[in-house]
């Protein structure tokens, strides 16, 4: 596989280089191919050739990024978990994928049902960087979003699916990652975006700055920019909104990139950040996992390209290989300028669902095209195409919303909300905007006051962080829309939490 060839000879070719910084910690190319290679002589005795797929504990580590490397030079996937997030569900990841075996570099493994491979303790042994051949269709990792039955969804991804999303980032000629570059990588490894940042630096020979787990995320990215003066930033958007109140001290003419995806980007703060970075190009990028990280972006100027929409700055078009759809509820193309749902097809598109049926027959369908049958992915977002051949952003076509850039579905909130209450009432989750622009989670009940302390220990005990609700507010009768729904607009104004 090509992109996995030319990681070999990346980490080869610039062994004294640095490449990663991690809590202020710099490791070179050269103690990364050592890493590789400890690991992977540990996975080829210890794990059958027909195990495939391989649990990964997310720590911010050399160990953890060398195993997902190793992992790909012995064909195999890994299958990430925090360790933040209640063992529960990580176990329930790993049953899902039957995985049998797990790489972790904590001090000491939680996971006693299962095979294993402490990356820290591993013996020393010869340098070896030589992948074993790959077919294109194996999968590469799989990561488990939120999912509307109290289950996290798998999301396989194959080593074609990232070999297309290289191949795309290549093409393009405004971005063009060097050996001296400097880049950010605030991402957690279960988070799609975090293939992009950690990809093409090790692609190009650059060097990776982590944020440390706990650590202040706008803080910390702000002392790095700084501090060690990246070049290249990949964020999510909410990230600025929290260093706003600083940008009057942010002055960073190195910066040379700086990506944003996993929610919308307003034009006015846009401008503003682009304020702070005089050299710097901007690129608004849009991709869901689905779709192995990017299917296309918008390149943002202050003064010549601030395309947008309610002020969403623009999504702009598809990359390399990677087609657009916009379709009305029967899947059918509608005309420019109207709304509809966009659809992504092309090389990046995941094989589907892992062992979810019922969700790829709602998710995917097929279309014919000049006698070309052409497999789709409904992505769940409201868009149109404009004169241009711009594409912009109108909204979510469901109840899916991005919390701190996680795609979290607001039904599992309410599945786990309810599961453990004595009153059987109306639970609504929604997202609700504060004062710096950033989505919160609220959770609206149809009661009277009562405790929810049971409850909220119990959502603690099955979701992330990120999932659990800020806000809570008791309504003795919710609005309902005019055909009898829940109208969960008019719920929002419920939950001011800027007051």
């Amino acid at each position: 596989m090509e992109f996995v060839k030319r990681l070999q000879k990346s980490i080869e070719k610039h062994a004294d280089n640095n490449v990663l910084c991690i809590g202020n910690t710099f490791f070179t190319y050269q103690d990364f191919a050592q890493e590789i290679s400890k690991i992977r002589s540990e996975v080829s005795k210890k794990i059958p050739e027909s195990e495939k797929l391989i649990g990964l504990v997310t720590n911010d580590d050399l160990q953890t990024y060398a195993s997902i490397v190793a992992l790909w030079f012995e064909g195999k996937a890994y299958v990430p978990v925090n360790p933040a997030t209640p063992i529960e569900r990580n176990t329930k990841v790993f049953e899902l994928t039957d995985t049998k075996y797990v790489l972790d570099s904590s001090d000491s493994t939680v996971y006693k049902d299962f095979e294993v491979i402490a990356s820290k303790t591993i013996s020393e042994t010869e340098v070896n960087l030589k992948p074993k051949e790959v077919k294109g269709d194996q999968l590469a990792y799989i990561l488990f979003t939120s999912g509307t039955t109290g289950l996290p969804k798998g999301v396989p991804i194959t080593f074609d699916n990232v070999n297309a999303l290289v191949g795309a980032i290549d093409a393009e000629p405004e971005f063009n990652l060097v050996p001296t570059d400097r880049c950010l990588q605030m991402f957690e490894l279960t988070f799609d975006f975090s293939v992009v940042t950690y990809l093409f630096p090790l692609l190009a020979g650059s060097c990776i700055y982590t944020i440390p787990k706990g650590a202040i995320k706008y803080f910390y990215i702000f002392k790095l920019i700084k501090e060690q003066k990246l070049t290249v930033l990949t964020m999510v958007p909410s990230i600025i909104n929290y260093l706003r109140p600083y940008f009057a001290e942010i002055n960073a003419p190195d910066v040379r990139y700086c990506s944003f995806g996993g929610g919308a980007l307003h034009n006015d703060i846009a401008k503003e950040w682009s304020d702070c970075l005089p050299n710097c190009k901007i690129f608004n990028y849009y991709g869901p996992t689905e779709f192995t990280v990017y299917s296309g972006f918008y390149p943002y100027h202050k003064e010549t390209d601030t395309k947008n929409h309610n002020g969403v700055i623009a999504i702009g078009t598809p990359q390399k290989d990677t087609q657009y759809l916009v379709v009305n509820e029967q899947n059918e193309e509608v005309s420019l300028n109207t709304t509809g749902e966009l659809c992504l097809a092309g090389p990046q598109i995941t094989p589907g669902y892992w062992k979810n049926e019922e969700r790829n027959l709602q998710s995917f369908f097929v279309r014919n095209e000049n006698g070309k049958e052409i497999r789709y992915y409904k992505t769940g977002d409201l868009c149109f195409k404009d004169e241009d051949g711009d594409f912009l952003y109108a909204g979510r076509a469901d109840f899916q919303v991005k919390i701190r850039g996680y795609r979290v579905e607001l039904a599992e909130i309410e599945f786990h909300a309810k599961a453990k209450s004595k009153k059987k009432v109306n639970m609504v989750a929604i997202d609700i905007t504060n004062n710096l622009g950033n989505a919160e989670l609220g959770l609206a009940i149809e009661s009277e006051d009562f405790d929810t302390e049971d409850i909220f220990t119990h959502m603690k005990s099955k979701m992330p962080n990120y999932m659990i609700p800020m806000h809570v507010r008791f309504i003795k009768e919710f609005p309902h829309s005019i055909n009898g729904k829940i109208d969960r607009k008019k719920l929002r104004t419920y939950f001011d939490i800027n007051k």
